[in-house]
């Protein structure tokens, strides 16, 4: 008896019944199936052993085993021959089916343990498009041409946002970036030009000062996006002592440009993206240094997935690497 608070409770003894139940599938091991199937090409006992470099007792003994667990006779047994059941023989067919499909399974765990195979999830910004994308994109299929791509354009704030919700695997985007649960690489740095419109006075110079565009009106990327192309116009501006008239704000590039081709206003944009060519726009190089815009791939601190990792490695491309509209953009 046991004494609780005054009140005696009775001890009870009670014992989970054993059984004896067997689960075939389950306690069924590869083993098992190899020497049947050995047994079952062989129809011979002690070629079966000797082929599988076992004594013939054991493996008799294993396939009766086999046979128990099974509720079924899978070999006629006489003194002169083994042959097959009808059960055993619809037992091997699908018995090597299985062992089959085990192994695909276990090469393809190991080709995604490698990175070789899987699904990558990447976000992007717009100016990627027309720069390192193209190149980040086909180092990859050339190193793991059976990975599968979820790609998502994205600005950088909300690429920051997807990584930290573990909606994507990696982000392209402007740099700098310091967050801690961050991890960064930086894979570009350019400079900037300035889209016209074709039927602008400058549009046949080669190389103009943004003096030159007092009096013109600005289409800017949105500074509540925190986007580094933002900050860098601005730097460039303050820099250069210029304050710019802004008429309109784009979150895309493509939307910038196509503003500018309608005559909206001009705008600074990354040197790669003259590789966007759109009727009634030109690109013109500044006189002035402008500062460089960085694209860089971010993931999340510690991700250590093989298919994250081939792709930063493939990543880590040299300069010969890129088209050379990008290099002569980059200096």
């Amino acid at each position: 008896m046991c004494r609780c608070a005054g009140v005696q409770l009775p001890i009870t003894h009670y014992q989970l019944p054993i059984t004896n139940y067997q689960l075939p599938i389950t306690i069924m091991e590869l083993r098992h199936l190899r020497y049947f199937i050995a047994v079952a090409e062989e129809l011979n006992f002690s070629r079966a052993a000797e082929r599988l470099h076992i004594a013939q007792p054991p493996l008799s003994q294993q396939i009766r085993d086999l046979e128990i667990q099974m509720g079924v006779t899978l070999f006629d047994r006489t003194k002169r021959r083994v042959e097959l059941t009808a059960a055993g023989q619809v037992f091997l067919e699908k018995v090597i089916q299985v062992l089959g499909q085990i192994e695909q399974a276990v090469e393809a765990a190991q080709r995604a343990s490698r990175g070789e195979i899987g699904r990558l999830s990447l976000g992007f910004n717009s100016s990627a498009t027309y720069s390192v994308l193209p190149t980040l994109l086909n180092a990859l299929r050339e190193r793991c041409p059976e990975v599968v791509l979820d790609l998502h354009e994205l600005t950088t704030q909300q690429q920051i946002l997807h990584l930290q919700q573990q909606q994507i695997d990696a982000g392209i985007l402007y740099l700098p970036i310091e967050l801690e649960e961050l991890e960064v690489i930086s894979v570009l740095k350019e400079g900037m030009a300035i889209a016209i419109p074709a039927s602008h006075p400058l549009a046949t110079s080669e190389r103009v000062s943004i003096r030159a565009f007092e009096r013109e009106l600005f289409i800017l990327p949105p500074a509540r996006l925190g986007s580094g192309l933002y900050n860098q116009i601005i730097q460039f501006f303050q820099q250069t002592e210029f304050s710019p008239i802004a008429v309109q704000e784009a979150i895309q590039l493509q939307t910038s440009i196509s503003l500018v081709a309608g005559g909206v206003g001009v705008a600074l944009v990354p040197a790669s993206l003259q590789n966007l060519q759109r009727s009634g726009v030109v690109y013109r190089s500044l006189v002035e240094p402008t500062p460089k815009i960085e694209i860089g791939i971010a993931w999340r601190k510690g991700d250590r997935a093989p298919i994250l990792q081939k792709f930063i490695e493939s990543a880590r491309f040299s300069p010969s690497q890129l088209p050379q509209s990008l290099l002569l953009a980059s200096k």
